[in-house]
């Protein structure tokens, strides 16, 4: 795992400063500490900011084809180059390595873009052809690596953060308010826009190739959900399944350096944990967090499945002014307000990982967006066997099956009956599963100074794009790609995966996003993952087989965390206050400071808040934090590398290559 950066001269050759490569790069210290590598010459710089996983000694980059025609810088891992490598040899290639980058650059070599077909991992790639003078950036097929760029006086300036752009001298920062509506509604940005203006992201299962100024951008994989026409049993899909999530779970192990498991009690991670432990039969370390607040807490299963599968087990222990206390920091490395508070612990778990000396852990995100594993996918199956009857007074108590971890929903059945009626017949809206949460996320905005000038439900169809054969899946399927796109992509990715493991240089792996895995899944017929009201049915079948009954058959728990208990207690962190007060909101110019104001009062009176109030807490601090880190302040926070570093540089700006 590692963090790229680059500037390439779209037009004509210009000086590029050696100062400002390292400079972008020190902005990443944090995703790849171990090592540096700058590659330079007329047209483009290239930089990397390296873990060390694999070939320990030998993986330096930037690394060069046989002939220095083709030069790479890569942030991931590619788990099957392995299987890769004699194919390319038996091709005539010849490496000088035994990582895996190497492989993406052989593979490039021989297939051009079609290489992308033959990776299985998560990634985001820079390839400079010294040749045609073109440049190919590709982001893996689900978004876990980030990959951001902007142009700027004819440079095109890219990174795996965008911290790297804003390090460039001519790039600055400035908030989007068409962003920022976003996050008050998805929890996020969707892809290719970012908070700032004029900042982008390379989207998931995309690729750019750049040649001749042109910024030629083009998916290459997309999620498709139509069902097999073959006619199979139920136990020759959790034959296949199962063979899957072995093999995508031990290709995840393969690294040299010690590989530990994130294990939250819950279904997901148990499942691939017991699979570890059962292939695997070296010593596993596994991570956990548990809450003060018990609300929150599911450290009785947690220790539970530690002492089942013998695992060397460590817990981080958080509490609320944990949580305050890391927030800023959380947010310098998510790039992004936020709607939740989960984002903190996971920062402090990932630092657990670290301090325990490891860099790699093994997660299980992905099940329950590939699986039907959240209530949202219940809800939408209650809400349509309801519209069947709109008038029927029995078949809305179903509702209090949902949410049952948030008590004041489900001990109110009026309201749950008032709530979700809005629109209950409009099944034949494509956003009929999400357009509810939308909805009610959305009121957040009356916070903002800026909002949309459409109706939400109309803006939303514009910034939302669906594939041609939308409307041929089922219900369940149009939930589950929503969800995958408007949430897992950008945010449960994001802010809880890659940017706060990496912000301690921990490596995220997720068994259950192995496109073989995520391909199968979206091939399942309804029913074999959402039967009834039980999530994740296929999976509970093959955890039958390797967990206790207690665990299997637990209904599924969403990961959550304190939010105003966290900023308003005994001690309000000064940043808190100064943050939310009216001058800082008028500063800033993102929200109406009176509607501010009111929210903060109501916290502070130690009233109970609900979960929209709660959300607008968190995304008003975190939209602050953004504003006086990256807009304010950002310069102050520059640095370069320093002599200590080792750094490879590759310098063919003279005659020759000098390194």
């Amino acid at each position: 795992m590692c963090g790229i950066v680059g500037i390439l001269n779209l037009h004509e050759p210009q000086p590029i400063s050696d100062k400002v490569l390292p400079q972008m790069l020190s902005a990443i210290r944090h995703r790849g500490p171990d090592e540096f590598g700058i590659y330079r010459d007329e047209w483009v710089n290239l930089g990397n900011a390296r873990l060390s996983i694999i070939d320990l000694s030998g993986g330096q980059q930037p690394i060069s084809n046989e002939d220095g025609t083709l030069w790479i810088v890569f942030n991931g891992e590619i788990f099957n180059y392995l299987e890769l490598r004699p194919e390319l040899e038996a091709l005539g290639h010849r490496f000088t390595t035994n990582c895996d980058t190497e492989v993406i650059l052989h593979l490039y070599e021989e297939y051009g873009l079609d290489c992308l077909n033959y990776l299985n991992g998560q990634f985001a790639i820079a390839i400079w052809n010294t040749r045609e003078r073109s440049l190919f950036l590709a982001r893996d097929r689900l978004g876990i690596r980030p990959l951001f760029y902007t142009v700027r006086d004819g440079q095109l300036v890219f990174g795996s953060e965008i911290k790297t752009l804003l390090a460039h001298p001519n790039v600055r920062a400035e908030i989007n308010p068409a962003s920022l509506a976003q996050v008050f509604t998805f929890w996020s940005v969707l892809a290719p826009h970012t908070i700032f203006k004029d900042v982008y992201c390379l989207p998931p299962a995309h690729y750019m190739l750049v040649r001749n100024g042109q910024l030629n951008i083009q998916p290459y994989w997309e999620l498709d959900f139509a069902t097999e026409k073959s006619v199979r049993t139920p136990q020759d899909y959790l034959d296949e399944f199962e063979q899957l999530l072995i093999d995508s779970t031990l290709i995840r192990l393969r690294a040299d350096v010690p590989v530990g498991a994130y294990l939250s009690g819950g279904l997901d991670s148990s499942t691939t944990t017991a699979i570890i432990r059962k292939y695997a039969p070296n010593q596993l370390d596994t991570f956990s967090i548990a809450f003060s607040d018990p609300e929150f807490d599911e450290s009785e299963f947690q220790q539970r499945m530690a002492g089942i599968l013998g695992t060397e087990h460590r817990v981080i222990y958080c509490q609320h002014d944990d949580i305050s206390r890391v927030f800023p920091d959380v947010i310098w490395h998510t790039e992004i307000p936020t709607l939740r508070t989960a984002p903190a612990p996971m920062f402090m778990l990932s630092g657990l990982v670290r301090n325990s000396q490891l860099k790699v852990v093994l997660t299980g995100e992905g099940a329950d967006e590939i699986l039907g594993g959240y209530d949202i996918f219940k809800e939408m199956v209650i809400r349509r066997f309801w519209a069947k009857q709109p008038d029927s007074q029995i078949r809305p108590l179903l509702l209090k099956r949902l949410y049952p971890e948030i008590s004041r929903l489900g001990s109110n059945s009026a309201f749950l009956t008032a709530f979700f009626k809005k629109n209950l017949t409009d099944t034949d809206s494509p956003f009929y599963s999400h357009a509810l949460r939308w909805s009610n996320t959305s009121r957040l905005q009356r916070l903002l100074l800026s909002q949309p000038d459409v109706p939400v439900p109309q803006w939303v169809e514009q910034i939302v794009p669906l594939p041609t054969k939308f409307k041929s899946w089922s219900p369940l399927a149009q939930a589950q790609f929503l969800e995958i796109v408007t949430f897992m992509s950008p945010y449960l990715l994001s802010s809880q995966g890659d940017r706060v493991a990496m912000a301690n240089s921990v490596e995220g792996r997720f068994p259950f996003l192995d496109y073989r895995v995520v391909e199968f899944c979206n091939r399942l017929p309804s029913h074999l993952k959402l039967r009834g009201l039980t999530e994740k049915w296929l999976l509970r079948q093959l955890a039958s087989k390797l967990l206790p009954a207690d665990i299997w058959q637990r209904r599924k728990r969403p990961y959550r965390a304190p939010i105003h208990r966290s900023f308003f207690h005994q001690d309000v962190p000064d940043y808190v206050s100064a943050l939310l007060s009216e001058e800082a909101l008028r500063e800033s110019g993102l929200f109406n400071p009176l509607a501010v104001n009111q929210l903060v009062r109501k916290a502070q009176s130690g009233a109970q808040l609900s979960e929209v109030d709660d959300m607008a807490i968190a995304g008003v601090l975190s939209s602050q934090l953004i504003y006086q880190q990256f807009v304010k302040e950002f310069n102050s926070r520059l640095s370069t590398l320093m002599p200590s570093d080792r750094v490879k540089v590759v310098d063919r700006t003279l005659e020759g290559i000098r390194q």
